[in-house]
């Protein structure tokens, strides 16, 4: 994509050392200027992608020669610019990924208060992240933050909300973390076997292929998360076991990070039964959207809302609700669930 050179109602000013506040227009110019020149080809991306993403999402305009960046628009947006500029020139300096989404994610954060305290949660604190062997991770959304604040602290997590808020992905991710340090010495990862509105019909194999194929998302985190060798010498040796909820029954999950996805299509005595498999030095996650309940009977068979109503406030226990605001796949489907749902919509 190549860049514009200037945008509607905001006229590509001379590049200048002066900052400060145009008396006559209203408008703000800051400039900053990097110290490592060998990261501004991937912090403005190719032809300057990067920038254009921020000038189309802030209404500002950027100009960059050489390791100096002038930033100019409005006063607020000039500041949330500036901010989102850092912060992904020190994503890129402790060598985390910088895609379309991370810079997305950043700029949706920077309405908030203090960016830094979004991310780091407390400034004598390090940044609150997630290190798996393929990436490091971080919150993507306000809510993402305290989320992934719950999956470090908390015995029982359920974490509630649409589709693309990244419940079960920043779940598996965390569960790889803490497996790949031995705090945990196993993952047992499981949801219930339910078709979603369609009958597949009789699926022919053994009985990992048939419940394999309502776990895929549950592999498809794995993999973006561990190298491909790993995940399948793990599951070879039983350290990462996928099954559906059924299997759960008689057990006691000791020194494992248990998850369960697609919560809302458990019943009440499933959940009952699944909550009561804790054991000594686990952790347990629990995840699911409220609003797509796919089991005869619909919401009021749900053992997910039954269960936070009941657990909610017990200590160890913790509760994320994410909302449409959250949604960090494509904007686009933050869209949808929006349209669906309605702009209120929460779990």
């Amino acid at each position: 994509m190549a860049r514009k050179t200037h945008r509607a109602g905001a006229p590509a000013a001379p590049f200048a050392d002066d900052v400060g506040p145009f008396a006559a227009t209203g408008r703000s110019r800051t400039e900053i200027v990097f110290d490592d020149e060998a990261l501004l080809g991937t912090l403005f991306g190719q032809f300057d992608a990067n920038l254009v993403q921020m000038e189309n999402r802030l209404g500002v305009f950027i100009a960059a020669r050489g390791n100096r960046v002038m930033i100019e628009g409005l006063p607020d947006e000039v500041a949330r610019a500036r901010d989102v500029l850092v912060k992904m020139h020190e994503k890129l300096l402790t060598g985390e990924e910088l895609d379309a989404g991370a810079i997305d994610a950043l700029i949706n954060m920077s309405d908030e208060p203090h960016l830094d305290g979004i991310i780091t949660g407390d400034a004598k604190l390090p940044p609150i992240m997630i290190r798996t062997r393929k990436k490091t991770i971080s919150p993507r959304s306000v809510m993402q933050g305290e989320y992934m604040r719950l999956l470090a602290k908390e015995d029982v997590i359920f974490a509630l909300g649409p589709a693309g808020t990244g419940k079960t992905y920043l779940a598996v991710a965390q569960a790889v973390s803490q497996l790949i340090t031995g705090s945990v010495q196993r993952l047992i990862l499981s949801r219930p076997a339910v078709e979603a509105g369609e009958k597949l019909g009789f699926l022919p194999g053994d009985m990992k292929d048939k419940v394999d194929p309502y776990l895929r998302p549950l592999y498809d985190a794995l993999y973006d998360t561990m190298p491909p060798e790993q995940v399948e010498r793990r599951l070879a040796s039983g350290e990462i076991e996928i099954a559906p909820i059924a299997f759960m029954r008689g057990r006691t999950l000791a020194d494992a990070f248990v998850i369960l996805d697609e919560a809302q299509n458990t019943t009440r005595e499933q959940m009952k039964m699944f909550l009561t498999r804790f054991g000594q030095n686990s952790r347990m996650v629990v995840c699911g959207d409220p609003r797509q309940v796919d089991i005869p009977g619909g919401d009021r068979m749900s053992g997910l809302a039954d269960a936070v109503d009941r657990l909610e406030g017990v200590d160890g226990i913790g509760v994320t609700r994410f909302t449409v605001a959250d949604v960090v796949r494509h904007p686009i489907v933050g869209r949808i669930v929006e349209a669906y749902e309605g702009e209120d919509a929460k779990p």
